[in-house]
């Protein structure tokens, strides 16, 4: 029996190689759910599967490989930060979007709901990422 998981980044976090299709969207959202909880940080889990399913579906309809890397990791005691990695080196654009758009108004809420987020080009490709931090200090 073939399975696939998630396996620990060398750090505390996650990596991903997901198929750039629009279920990918669901499996990142569990995958973010799951490093939350078991990092004790629930209360970033909503936000956090908001985020990651925008992100995601940019890099579903942008990329131009058949997978891209979600990495979700923990840089700090109260920080998460999620990643998506894909060949495509076109950075992601603010569109303007009308009331009647079905679509253009992801990076206007990952910027709302993220502490930071941005993008690392890289030689091959980029890296859109968005930081969450627990607001309480437990």
């Amino acid at each position: 029996m073939t399975m696939t998981a998630s396996r620990p980044t060398g750090h505390p976090g996650y990596i991903e190689t997901l198929l750039r299709r629009p279920e990918s969207v669901a499996t990142a959202r569990r995958l973010v759910r799951t490093a939350l909880a078991a990092w004790d940080m629930e209360e970033l889990a909503d936000d956090g599967a908001l985020v990651v399913s925008e992100l995601v579906t940019n890099a579903v309809q942008h990329a131009r490989s058949e997978v891209i890397r979600l990495v979700v990791s923990r840089p700090g005691p109260t920080t998460v930060r999620i990643g998506v990695v894909d060949k495509s080196k076109a950075p992601p654009q603010h569109r303007p979007s009308g009331n009647e758009d079905d679509s253009g108004r992801g990076l206007v809420l990952v910027a709302g709901l993220a502490d930071d987020w941005g993008t690392d080009l890289l030689p091959w490709g980029k890296r859109v990422w968005s930081e969450l931090h627990r607001k309480d200090s437990r």
